[in-house]
């Protein structure tokens, strides 16, 4: 394929990045630091998609820098059309780059070619180091993409390549300081996707190194991910190309309740999902039922829903597609809209899959036996929704929520708020102080059951989290629809303390795992309310933490008042409302998924009955010191 000066077409121009960097990396904190590298890192893995080198090489530096070395074709360095070198007009012109024209590479993860010009525009300092051709050249930049030293020939090669080293500009974010293990994450996830490909990571400062290799890709993926878990078989292993479109899944039940499936187009992980999974459920739901069917393990006229055929199902869809037929939905990428990979997904995966449950059927029938079960737990489930809801529940259940819930009097479900609030006290102090018209006050009693190895049947049988289930309104499991709940905010309301946190986690991980609908929509939240008063004079402030109570402490002329909070019940009802409810005074920090992989990881490792990995990542993660003794 040719890839050559000709290759590179210029779209449009570059200042507008520095002056808006959120509409081009998201944020200017932690993940848009990070959105540099992957930007940088995605060229590289293009390359290597495309047959082009086999390791690439990511180096956090003692000079603050990132440095990102591959083996691939190396960016062509002659003339471009516009006068320019073409490596000035590929880091330093937007939208320019060689994968808007077919012919350079078949497959690219990198859509819109803005990557490596949007990094330029946030560093201080870039310099580009290319191997091509038998010649090996340089050219730098400064000050968001100024040229410093123009493409310079400044040796002879036999590599091919290209090494990128970018310092980010303070001026613009947050922090420059660069996360070893976050970067690791997403280098391990690309090394799992492509099978010939090493990744290696390096860290000057720490002295820390990883390599990542897997000659299994998506098989050890999946492995990866059910770590925590305990399987129930080997993983099945699906492969097969129609109409262009490559389609690789890896799939295994574990014994757990939950479904984990990942998606990946051309390396780029689609989070909100796409055709292609679309694809891959369909042909799941229909390669179970027909198995079911002809071994009679269905009565009459029953089916098995999609739902149940994915219960504690780990799978990960890697589909390549070619340039000419690839289409995201949204800026992001986040969700395939190529029409044509549902039916080749569909398609390969429905035959690969039939053929294997009938050349294992022990492990067919092992799989058979959990979506059954799965079928009547969900059914027994939405029929007692279904009871409470017409008022024919006879258990009391209805009685005790009425009993125990504050209702909002106003009928607008987008502008109520529910606050889950722990114990009693603070409770009766929310109850008093709240907006009678928009908040609901839904006190807890101790602390909820963890849910990382729950049932459907174990949350129905819970009493305080099946009152939380009623009390929202939208359902569980398969069944959670975000547009049935009977409130836009969910607030989670604890005390700001050991116990409060772990109550915290309890209820994030219940709606992670039978409610996460309500996570994806937004609608989950955590009451921040403050550890201190600070009163001076007359005046009275509230302090979110013990390093902006430090700091008013230095600015602080004359007498005053500390009062630790203890508690919410420590409270009144004017106080709990004015710093932690009132909306117009009060932080809440919303629940959400940035990484759905590091996610599962995190609440399997966290929350999960394996003591060992849960030690092992506190150890690596959780700096312990005196002060945390003295601070509680």
């Amino acid at each position: 394929m040719a890839y050559d000066d000709k290759s590179i077409k210029i779209l449009e121009g570059l200042e507008a990045v520095r002056k808006r960097p959120g509409m081009y990396i998201g944020s200017t904190d932690k993940r848009g630091l990070h959105h540099l590298v992957w930007e940088i890192v995605d060229n590289a893995v293009d390359e290597a998609i495309n047959g082009y080198g086999s390791l690439i090489k990511v180096t956090l530096t003692k000079n603050g820098s990132v440095r990102v070395e591959d083996e691939g074709r190396g960016v062509p360095c002659g003339k471009h059309e516009s006068g320019k070198s073409t490596p000035e007009v590929i880091y330093t012109v937007l939208h320019a780059g060689g994968k808007f024209e077919e012919g350079g590479y078949k497959v690219s993860g990198g859509l819109h070619g803005v990557g490596a010009s949007v990094v330029n525009a946030l560093s201080k300092k870039m310099v580009v180091t290319i191997a091509r051709d038998g010649g090996l050249y340089e050219i730098s930049f400064k000050d968001g993409g100024k040229v410093d030293t123009p493409l310079k020939k400044i040796g002879q090669t036999r590599k091919t390549g290209t090494t990128v080293e970018f310092w980010p500009d303070e001026k613009i974010f947050d922090t420059t300081k660069f996360s070893f293990s976050t970067i690791e994450e997403r280098m391990r996830e690309s090394a799992f996707l492509i099978s010939n490909l090493t990744i290696e990571i390096n860290d000057e400062n720490e002295d820390r190194h990883s390599s990542f290799h897997f000659e299994n890709g998506l098989v050890s993926f999946v492995e990866y991910m059910n770590e925590n878990k305990t399987p129930l078989h080997k993983v099945i292993d699906m492969e097969g190309t129609k109409t262009g479109i490559e389609v690789h899944v890896a799939m295994c039940y574990t014994d757990s309740y939950n479904e984990n499936i990942l998606s990946f187009v051309n390396n780029v992980k689609t989070i909100d999902g796409g055709s292609h999974e679309v694809g891959f459920k369909t042909a799941l739901t229909k390669a179970f039922n027909e198995y079911a069917k002809n071994n009679n393990l269905l009565k009459g006229k029953t089916v098995l829903e999609g739902a149940d055929t994915r219960e504690g199902l780990t799978a990960i869809i890697s589909v390549n597609v070619p340039e000419a037929l690839l289409q995201f939905e949204g800026q992001t990428k986040g969700k395939l809209g190529t029409p044509q990979a549902r039916p080749v997904v569909e398609s390969i995966v429905y035959e690969k899959l039939s053929y294997y449950l009938e050349e294992n059927k022990s492990v067919a029938n092992m799989i058979m036996d959990k979506a059954l079960k799965s079928k009547t737990a969900r059914e027994a489930a939405r029929k007692a929704r279904e009871e409470v809801r017409n008022g024919k529940n006879k258990s009391g259940k209805d009685k005790i929520l009425n009993g125990k819930l504050t209702k909002a009097a106003g009928k607008d479900p987008k502008k109520n708020e529910l606050f889950l609030v722990e114990g009693d006290s603070a409770g009766g102090s929310a109850k008093t102080g709240r907006n009678r018209e928009t908040q609901a006050i839904l006190p807890l009693r101790g602390k909820v059951l963890n849910c990382e190895k729950a049932s459907t049947n174990d949350i129905n049988g819970n009493e305080e989290l099946n009152l939380i289930m009623q009390t929202i309104g939208a359902g569980i499991g398969s069944d959670c629809n975000p547009e049935d709940s009977n409130y836009g905010k969910v607030i989670i309301m604890t005390d700001a303390d050991d116990d409060g946190a772990h109550i915290q986690i309890l209820l994030i991980t219940f709606f992670y795992r039978f409610m996460r609908p309500l996570i994806d929509a937004g609608f989950i939240y955590v009451a921040n309310p403050p550890l201190y008063s600070l009163e001076t004079g007359k005046s009275k402030e509230y302090i979110q933490t013990d390093e902006e109570l430090a700091e008013k402490r230095k600015l602080i002329k004359g007498q005053y008042k500390i009062n630790r909070f203890k508690g919410l019940g420590e409270m009144d009802a004017e106080e709990l409302f004015e710093t932690t409810m009132d909306p117009k005074n009060r932080s809440l920090i919303r629940v959400t998924i940035e990484d759905a992989m590091l996610a599962e990881k995190r609440v399997s490792t966290l929350m999960g009955d394996k003591v060992e990995p849960r030690k092992e990542w506190i150890n690596e993660n959780v700096d312990f010191t005196l002060e945390d003794d003295f601070r509680r």
